[in-house]
């Protein structure tokens, strides 16, 4: 396994992390992912560390803190071996506080969290969405308490927007508070506007991406096809909605370019997908999730090898699309292409 450093920090992580969504899966987004119990997610776990994974990310919204317990019952005196990655800022109830990243919110979903974990520490705590309504110095002197009280090691975000992460990031270094490290985003051969804003963004700053559904929300599993119907067994039909919508002949376009390259390598599908991740910019970990034993297998065989530069290009243009103002003019106009750095 590789590791790599995670941003601008000290921290080394491994290329593939796994993602505990589907430990203790309740309701219809996360039942649908998988409901593994403590029993299954220690065998996927063991798995994962003879391989040289050791990050494990989960939320305290999994199945309503589900997916923590499971997790922390499932690493039960292995606590050194691992690295614990979990997100806090979306509603855990529908109370006035239950929701957001304040200074009374954040210390509460801490607590909750190491008591779910069965830990005292947390490696990595990543706000899971932007709080609008609470000063940004207050979230950022929290987590500096949290941070020198020995609870997190390190902090991120997740899904923010560059703004947010840039305001942020000025604050920080203005009164010393511990800085974003990681940044939890979605990436995809089918969803690269990660790429547009956060990943210069990222370059520039130090901080490392961590991937989250790199299979395009489940599109690019080799299942789908251009004028096949989408399989009965899909989790698609249950969960498509709550994930980021895909033009169909899009779609169709990138897993025509895979199906090219995985004849070429022998490789499948999803472990080209996750592959080509892993040669983009400011990639620290794509985090993979799997239901079964045979799931992980495969998707563990996504590194050891490295898809070639004509390979690379083929599967960039079948999933370029064209960016958002204001980035199309440094794409296609001479004057403003001068003044912009080569694409990453």
């Amino acid at each position: 396994m590789d590791y790599r450093r995670l941003g601008a920090s000290g921290l080394k992580v491994p290329a593939l992390s796994f993602g505990a969504g589907t430990f203790g899966g309740s309701g219809p987004l996360f039942g649908a992912w998988g409901n593994s119990d403590a029993t299954e997610a220690r065998r996927l776990i063991d798995i994962c560390l003879e391989a040289g994974v050791n990050l494990f990310d989960t939320a305290d919204v999994y199945s309503n803190g589900a997916s923590e317990e499971v997790l922390g019952a499932a690493i039960k005196g292995r606590r050194d071996a691992v690295l614990i990655s979990t997100k806090t800022s979306l509603p855990m109830g529908d109370g006035p506080n239950d929701a957001g990243s304040s200074r009374s919110r954040l210390i509460k979903a801490v607590e909750d969290a190491l008591k779910r974990l069965g830990t005292d520490y947390i490696d990595l705590l990543q706000l899971h969405a932007f709080d609008a309504a609470t000063p940004i110095e207050e979230v950022l002197s929290t987590l500096d308490s949290l941070v020198r009280a020995g609870k997190l090691r390190y902090v991120g975000v997740s899904n923010f927007s560059g703004w947010q992460v840039m305001k942020s990031l000025g604050l920080t270094d203005k009164h010393g508070y511990p800085r974003y490290v990681a940044h939890q985003v979605y990436y995809s051969l089918v969803g690269r506007d990660y790429e547009w804003e956060l990943m210069p963004l990222g370059l520039d700053q130090g901080v490392g991406a961590l991937v989250w559904s790199p299979l395009g929300w489940g599109r690019l599993t080799g299942k789908i096809r251009r004028g096949e119907p989408l399989p009965e067994k899909s989790r698609l039909h249950d969960t498509a909605s709550f994930g980021p919508p895909v033009d169909d002949e899009h779609l169709y376009r990138v897993v025509d370019a895979l199906d090219t390259v995985a004849q070429e390598t022998g490789k499948t599908v999803p472990q080209i997908a996750i592959n080509w991740l892993l040669q983009r910019p400011t990639v620290a970990s794509v985090i993979v999730g799997a239901r079964n034993e045979q799931q992980l297998r495969q998707n563990l065989g996504a590194v050891g090898w490295s898809l070639t530069s004509d390979q690379m290009k083929k599967l960039d243009a079948a999933s370029e699309v064209t960016a958002p103002y204001p980035y199309f003019p440094y794409r296609r106009q001479e004057g403003f292409a001068r003044l912009s750095p080569p694409a990453v």
